[in-house]
Parts: structure tokens; sequence; C-alpha cells
């Protein structure tokens, strides 16, 4: 009877740590931590920063068990005569030929007069929850056959995602949807968007279905082409799948005071809206997983 009440009273301790979500979150502010942290120098594409980081990744995939959806999981392409990026890419079969794949960038602004611009929002936050997802969709087949991309150079242009969109052959791979994370972990108004269903209306519906966390607000918007630089189509990976007409969600947060700033680091984050938004995300795409017309 001890034995009993002692797990019980363990199981309603847990229950009271994670009581909502579907993943492991101490593991999620680990990964933020160490992504986002001076050792890595900013990430910068083609420092050893940015080799650090795409190390982390890769080993964190293979602890998953995800298998690589290219040799060794690392996509390199040219930027320069002395600057090479390298995309990391794995890949979760699914029962369906159709992929979706699921997107954020690991690269950041590197040293600047001296000064680390760490990007732990941008974008540490959703490499970090992409990280999270892997160890679910390990053990829950997915519908859709899901590769997960962590894209470099995007603050060079875009060119990480250019390079995988324009490598593939787009009939064979049949990608029916990007989902793209960039800054998901930091909002004053506790506010997450999910912009493209301006241009993909269709997605709106199932996105509207998901039962989000308390403490965070699930916003549409940013998308429409008329509101300027309001609209965020073309200011993240996901430009590059909407430019050869394969539809998209971008999850983000608007603006904040330390956006492409030295102070975007570990200690501005707000855990829960951050462990919020990553289950708000993964309640997303398990339903666009499902009833993707």
């Amino acid at each position: 009877m001890k034995k009993l009440a002692i797990l019980f009273l363990f199981s309603l301790v847990a229950s009271e740590v994670y009581p909502q979500y579907s993943f492991a979150p101490d593991k999620l502010m680990q990964d933020l931590k160490i992504l986002s942290s001076d050792s890595l120098e900013g990430r910068k594409t083609g420092t050893d920063g940015n080799i650090k980081a795409r190390v982390y990744i890769i080993e964190q995939l293979k602890k998953a068990g995800i298998e690589p959806f290219v040799t060794g999981y690392e996509q390199s392409f040219s930027i320069s005569e002395s600057v090479t990026g390298v995309n990391v890419l794995g890949v979760v079969p699914g029962t369906k030929k159709e992929t979706i794949v699921i997107s954020a960038h690991y690269d950041h602004l590197g040293i600047r007069n001296n000064m680390i611009y760490n990007g732990a929002d941008d974008n540490a936050s959703g490499v970090a929850t992409l990280l999270a997802m892997l160890q679910y969709f390990k053990k829950t087949v997915p519908e859709h056959r899901l590769i997960f991309a962590y894209f470099d150079a995007e603050e060079l242009g875009l060119k990480g995602s250019a390079y995988f969109i324009n490598s593939l052959d787009l009939q064979k791979e049949n990608i029916v949807l990007n989902v793209n994370l960039d800054m998901v972990s930091r909002s004053d108004k506790n506010e997450l968007y999910a912009c493209g269903t301006f241009h993909y209306p269709s997605l709106k519906k199932n996105i509207e279905k998901i039962k989000v966390p308390s403490g965070i607000k699930l916003l549409f918007g940013h998308d429409d082409p008329t509101t300027g630089k309001n609209n965020w189509t073309s200011q993240s990976d996901q430009y590059n799948f909407h430019q050869k007409k394969i539809p998209f969600i971008y999850f983000g947060v608007e603006d904040h005071i330390d956006y492409h700033k030295s102070g975007d680091d570990f200690d501005k984050i707000n855990p829960e809206f951050y462990k919020n938004s990553t289950e708000t995300i993964l309640l997303a795409i398990l339903a666009l997983d499902k009833n993707l017309e």
C-alpha cells in the first residue's frame, strides 16, 4: 500500500510539473539555453559557432532515432568562395506518400562590435521547438512523411531554404505543406501568430479546431500583401516554398525590443509562453497532418 501511495503521489507531482505538454519541457528549455549560449558565438553561417550548433542538432536527431534525409544529415551549399552553408535534414516516414516540411533556421548574426548576438528567440527558439517534437513523432507515426529541416543562412537572404527547395525533384518528393518556425518564444502580449492563411485559407479551419493551451493567444494575420512591412510572407524561409506554390503556415511572434540586437538572450525568454507556444504549434501540426486536403 505504501508503494502504491508513493506511486500515486509521484504521478500527481509529475502531472503538476508537466500539466498539458506533449513533450519534455525541461529538455526544450535546455536545448534553447545551449543553442543560445555565448559558446556558440551567435551561430553565424560559416563560423565555428555555427558548426557547433549544427553538430548539436545532429546529435539530437541521432539520439531520437530520426533517419537522415540526406547522407549524414548535412546538405552543403556554397554562399561565396570562402563561406559554405549547411542545412540539417532528418525524415520521419508516414503512412502517406505526401510530405510536410517542418522547418526552422539555426543561423544568426554572430559577433558584431565585440558583442555576441545569441539569437535566443531568433531563432534558437524555433530550432529547440523542432527538437522537442522529435521524440513525439518517433513514437507516433504521422500520416504524412515529415522532413525536419534546420536551415542555414536564413539571415543571409533565405539561402538555405532556397537551396533545399531548388535541389529537390518536387514531383517526386510531393511536398504539400511547409510549417516554418521563426521566433516563437517571446511575446509581451502572449500572442503567437499563424501566418499564411490569407494565401491558403483552407488551412485555417484545421488550426482553428485545436485546443490552445491557457495563457496564450493564437492569432491569424501578417500575410496580407497590402499591409507592407506587416506582411511576413517573404520575411522567413516559408517564402521559398510559397514561390513554388507550396502552401505554408509560418508561426512567429511580433518583433520585440531585442529583435536583431545583442539583448536577444536566454534570460529574456518567457518560459511559460514558450512551452505553450511549442505545444500549440505541435497541436497545429497534428491537426494539419490529419486533416490536410
